[in-house]
């Protein structure tokens, strides 16, 4: 019998990168140093990207506008959200489906362009995502309509979202009332699930073994990309801390304190198996 064992991937194995956007690319409207010089190193070099985010309140065309705003120039096809995901995956399950849609423009509109009906009568699918302004009224017809049969579908199980006067109820946390409601478990299409990441896997025509996830977030980033077959990154500039990793029963490949030293290690001379300020994580 033979045994072959696998050499551990390295940064440099990596030719196309899936991030997260906020903790990893941009904090409080900010770009995080050397997120731009990451980005850039990709586009030089003709590596292939996408920016991942589980908010599903807005375009591509709206966050490429809000990633220029913080010092960041992402192109529209280089951003993947929770509400393109979504719209995907559902008009492969129901082509020219009827949806119920809770959301605002970056849901909707990704779902009419992907050719589904939004339509209070009669859904296939209720589909919940984020929204400034959650509706009691919207949340009782999304009951109802479950309990006649649609479908309960969510963009993302984030529970809170962030705001100036402090945390907002977001999609998981509505989610949990419908449930409670109804008794129906949403299918989830955004991160953790790697459903997300298979479908940005497909989006730039990548492979998961030459494919890394850069995350802030062991629960949602490190675990997906873990269970998708990607080299996870984990960075230290957001919810997840150094101190905190050893509370998970599973490890991120690497970690780095931020996009930062991803972008030095990626330039650095010298040889490329090394690794100055990556941490691989031991079992």
């Amino acid at each position: 019998m033979t045994t072959v064992t696998r050499a551990a991937r390295t940064i440099h194995d990596i030719k196309c990168w899936l991030t997260d956007m906020d903790g990893v690319l941009v904090h409080e409207n900010q770009a995080i140093k050397g997120a731009a010089e990451l980005m850039k190193y990709w586009r030089d070099n003709d590596l292939r990207f996408l920016v991942l985010t589980n908010n599903s309140i807005y375009t591509p065309r709206d966050l490429r506008a809000r990633l220029l705003a913080s010092g960041l120039d992402v192109p529209e096809q280089n951003i993947w959200t929770s509400a393109l995901a979504t719209a995907e995956f559902l008009a492969r399950q129901r082509p020219g489906g009827r949806a119920f849609v809770i959301g605002e423009a970056g849901l909707t509109t990704a779902l009419h362009d992907a050719g589904f009906i939004m339509t209070d009568q009669k859904p296939d699918y209720v589909v919940l995502g984020e929204t400034r302004t959650y509706s009691f009224e919207a949340i009782t017809k999304a009951i109802r309509l479950i309990e006649g049969g649609a479908r309960f579908i969510a963009t993302n199980p984030d529970a809170t979202g962030p705001s100036a006067e402090g945390l907002l109820p977001a999609t998981g946390a509505v989610a949990a009332l419908i449930t409670r409601a109804t008794n129906r478990e949403p299918y989830v299409v955004g991160k953790p699930n790697p459903m997300m990441f298979r479908s940005a896997l497909n989006r730039i025509d990548a492979h998961s073994e030459t494919t890394a996830m850069i995350g802030d977030r062991m629960d949602t980033d490190i675990i997906a990309g873990m269970e998708a077959g990607l080299l996870t990154a984990l960075v230290h500039t957001g919810i997840t801390s150094a101190s905190d990793v050893d509370t998970f029963p599973f490890r991120p490949d690497l970690q780095f304190s931020s996009v930062a030293n991803i972008h030095a290690e990626l330039v650095a001379d010298g040889d490329k198996g090394s690794t100055k300020e990556a941490k691989p994580s031991k079992a």
